[in-house]
Parts: C-alpha cells; structure tokens; sequence
C-alpha cells in the first residue's frame, strides 16, 4: 500500500512562488514515476510534471520555464517548485505515484494564485 501526503499549499500573489512537497509512505519503487497534476474548478485533471528515478523529467508546455520538480529518492519525496505563478495555476495540485500494478494519489493541496 502507497501514501502519499502533500503540503506547501496555499495564497499567494501573481509573480510570487510556492513550493509543494509529496511524501510518500509504504512499499516505494525505485523504478515508481512521480508527479504532479492538477484539477480547475470545472476543468479535467491536468499533467503538470513527472519525474523518473533517473532524474528525466516531462512538463507541460503552461509550466516550463516557471516549474521545477525534483525528486530525494532516500526520503521517497518529490517537490514541485513554481516559480513566476499566474492566476491560470490556480487549482487543487495532486501527488501522483505511477508504476505497472497500480497508480496511487494524494489527498490535494489548493494553490491560489489573486491577480
């Protein structure tokens, strides 16, 4: 059985940052993906970035250049830096751990971007 337990959440200004991290619990893989999405208000749950154990990582087109995610295998947690936020990143951001047998989530975290 996979956890996963976000925080870093929150409000923050047009321009600001905010840093989410996801710790994960149970049996973890080093061959597990990590990421992060996340879901609008009346909009589907988007990519925003994965990250392999290796260290290769995927964006969406919205977030590169502003987003980082990185990844402390001996602590089995993943971050997601934003850097530049706009209000458009408003969303509730999900932890998401990826592998063969299963796809596991965390419970959420709001990021609130005002304008």
């Amino acid at each position: 059985q996979v956890q996963l337990v976000e925080s870093g959440g929150g409000l923050v200004q047009a321009g600001g940052s905010l840093r989410l991290s996801c710790a994960a619990s149970g049996i973890i893989f080093s061959s597990d993906t990590m990421g992060w999405y996340r879901q609008a208000p009346g909009k589907q749950r988007e990519l925003v970035a994965t990250i392999l154990t290796g260290g290769s990582t995927t964006y969406a087109d919205s977030v590169k250049g502003r987003f980082t995610i990185s990844r402390d295998n001996a602590k089995n947690t993943v971050y997601l830096q934003m850097d530049s936020l706009k209000p458009e990143d408003t969303a509730v951001y999900y932890c998401n751990l990826k592998r063969l047998t299963g796809n596991y989530w965390g419970q959420g975290t709001q990021v609130t971007v005002s304008s």
